[in-house]
């Protein structure tokens, strides 16, 4: 796990900046700097770009993560990194020649709700492909166990970019439709400096000699499309039907507001996945299953007990923060709360998907994946215009809890491995007490004062308790190590 730790600790503290500067953005300066409509639209853009971003990728970076070890000679490492920087354009190609023979059809579809959003196909589609080299790139520089600079490009650099955006559409050097192109240019310009870097840790030769396991590789990563996709629509498909669906979208701002807030909790798994997907593939086809069984439940613990602190930071001053929102934006309660839950179940599955997607048994999983995608879309389909954005919420909280319970029962059962211990029923109970006991009290002081005072008696109770029952050995070392320091 040193090498586990020592990365997934950078790119948290780089993720969590980059969620700093992210909440800035998405709580107070879009609300305020952009009308709630052009926020709408800004969130809609982004997700629907976020769907089709593994298709444009067409499952390159997933595969150059699972078969990038398997290659033991230079001439087989650069026949397959040549094959994964081009097999994209296989989609991309044909989606723009469709793309620029239907544009009418297109956008009417797209802004048969809201005309508002006729105009931005194709800032869709160059975004998609920006975010799907920009992750080929980035798993070009994973496989080399460099995670760090590419977290800073993924959570930090373009939340700084459209920071400085926000302020030019403030003082009115930027138009909001300037604005939206110079987003798009951002997202581009993110990807070349990570190119830049991928190249610079791993030179690229193009070689085209015949791959050893072609068939597979291709097989994988057509899958690994369908695995993208079914990602990409469970997070990003409520926010792209809330657009499509309802009259006003804005409704989507609003949404997009208590979604980033529940996904902080989200922060540590992103962060220690990075390194985590590489040494699991590793340990796979190395057949490494001690290794790996050790690395399931040491990743579980770990990254529930600090989800486990986010989620209570956020739970027991949700109701400090709307206050300090604007009001229009505080109708987003519910859909904090449900998928807050939603994702503290996630994080408590530790490496379960890297350990999938890079096993023999990523079919079933994939096939899993597409059956809860359609019972997502369906959910939202009915919740959402009975229910609006709460409706939509309870869809994603739905179809996550029953993923992630099908993931690990499938993994119990065919790997005979599973990620849970009495430390995790502890560390849930805790939780449990915890929320109970400080939801319905507050400092009677200014909201921030209150937060961040709670936050503080929140922490030290926690972290200590946490400590005296050695619930993680993992967190209790970091512990250790820095009240030495």
């Amino acid at each position: 796990m040193g090498i586990v730790l020592k990365q997934s600790f950078k790119n948290t503290i780089s993720t969590y900046i980059g969620f700093g500067i992210g909440a800035i953005n998405t709580l107070f300066l879009y609300t305020n700097f952009l009308t709630d409509d052009y926020y709408g639209l800004v969130a809609f853009v982004l997700s629907a770009a976020n769907i089709m971003m593994p298709f444009m990728a067409f499952g390159a970076h997933n595969a150059i993560v699972k078969f990038y070890s398997s290659f033991k000679t230079n001439s087989g490492i650069n026949s397959f990194l040549t094959l994964m920087l081009f097999l994209p354009l296989v989609f991309i190609i044909p989606t723009m020649l469709i793309g620029y023979m239907s544009y009418e059809w297109i956008s009417t579809l797209l802004s048969k709700k809201n005309a508002i959003a006729e105009d931005y196909v194709w800032h869709i589609f160059v975004l998609a492909v920006a975010m799907a080299y920009f992750e080929i790139f980035y798993s070009w520089s994973k496989v080399q166990m460099q995670t760090v600079f590419g977290n800073l490009m993924k959570e930090i650099f373009h939340r700084i970019c459209i920071m400085i955006l926000l302020f030019l559409v403030y003082f009115e050097w930027l138009t909001v439709d300037q604005f939206i192109l110079a987003l798009v240019g951002v997202y581009v310009l993110k990807m070349l400096i990570m190119k830049l870097y991928a190249y610079s840790v791993r030179l690229p030769r193009f070689e085209f000699r015949k791959i050893e396991g072609l068939p597979s590789i291709l097989k994988y990563a057509g899958l690994m499309i369908i695995a993208g996709s079914v990602a990409m629509l469970i997070l990003d498909i409520d926010k792209f039907m809330i657009g499509v669906m309802l009259e006003h979208i804005e409704q989507v701002a609003y949404y997009s507001v208590a979604i980033f807030i529940a996904t902080v909790i989200a922060v540590p798994q992103r962060a220690m996945h990075q390194i985590m997907l590489p040494l699991t593939a590793k340990y796979l086809n190395d057949n490494n299953i001690p290794a790996l069984k050790d690395l399931y439940s040491r990743s579980s613990i770990s990254l529930l007990v600090i989800s486990g602190f986010i989620f209570l930071l956020i739970v027991l001053n949700i109701n400090q923060l709307y206050r300090i929102l604007p009001d229009e934006f505080t109708g987003g309660l519910f859909v904090v709360l449900i998928v807050s839950l939603a994702k503290l179940f996630d994080n408590s599955l530790g490496n379960n998907n890297a350990i999938l997607f890079n096993s023999d048994y990523y079919r079933m999983v994939l096939l899993f994946g597409v059956i809860l995608a359609v019972i997502a879309i369906v959910l939202n389909f009915v919740f959402i215009p009975i229910y609006g954005i709460d409706g939509s919420a309870f869809a994603t909280f739905l179809a996550v809890v029953i993923y992630n319970t099908i993931k690990l029962v499938f993994v119990k059962y065919k790997l005979n491995m599973q990620p849970f211990s009495w430390a995790s029923l502890k560390l849930v109970i805790l939780l449990f007490l915890l929320t109970a006991a400080m939801y319905f009290w507050d400092f009677p002081f200014h909201p921030i004062i209150n937060i961040v005072l709670k936050s503080i008696l929140v922490g030290f109770t926690y972290f200590t308790l946490t400590y005296k029952f050695n619930i993680s050995e993992d967190v209790s070392q970091q512990i250790k190590k820095y009240l030495k320091f």
